[in-house]
């Protein structure tokens, strides 16, 4: 969704910064500037750095919720012994530049929830100081990762709600950008 949505706002004049993990597939529109990371660490660094003179922040990014607590820098052999791997939460972007935003700011954030849907999206909203909240469902067939669809359910502040059918991603991110030029 985020090389989707990247594309659609170069296309209605915006201009698009891209914060870009690992990834097969690039933006179309040229006029797209390309900062590419690739841990959940340096995409916080990068969009915490740019957010201060952003107008419309869109996280679409799935960002891992944790990270290894320590990264081995040579291959660890096998020891016959169980592995135990601990994990520590990564910083959470979304409420970051959510609790710095600017009145003059509009941030955008994503909700993949597998029960309770709206109740946990509108929650993340919320919390989060976000101005919509663009929900996927797993339970949806053609939504979310690793498609060319999706089909989303828009919640704004105002905790109206906006269903949308299955359709491109190209079309979806241009059903969430014309709700934010209506709010903005």
């Amino acid at each position: 969704m985020g090389i989707a949505l990247a594309d659609a706002a170069a296309d209605y004049g915006a201009e698009v910064e891209l914060v870009l993990g690992p990834v097969k597939i690039y933006p179309e529109n040229d006029s797209v500037m390309i900062i590419n990371v690739t841990t959940a660490d340096s995409m916080a660094d990068e969009c915490i750095k740019r957010f201060k003179d952003c107008d419309i922040a869109i996280l679409a990014a799935a960002v891992a919720d944790f990270s290894p607590e320590k990264v081995e820098v040579k291959k660890m052999k096998r020891s016959g012994n169980d592995l135990i791997l601990k994990l520590k939460p990564t910083r959470d972007i979304s409420e970051i530049l959510g609790k710095s935003k600017k009145k003059s700011q509009f941030i955008a954030g994503f909700a993949l929830e597998t029960h309770n849907e709206i109740e946990n999206a509108t929650a993340k909203l919320k919390r989060k100081n976000l101005d919509i909240i663009v929900l996927n469902s797993l339970h949806d067939s053609g939504a979310g990762f690793g498609g060319d669809t999706n089909k989303i359910t828009i919640i704004d502040r105002d905790n109206i709600i906006n269903k949308f059918e299955l359709k491109s991603k190209e079309e979806a991110a241009r059903d969430i950008l014309d709700k934010i030029v209506t709010m903005v």
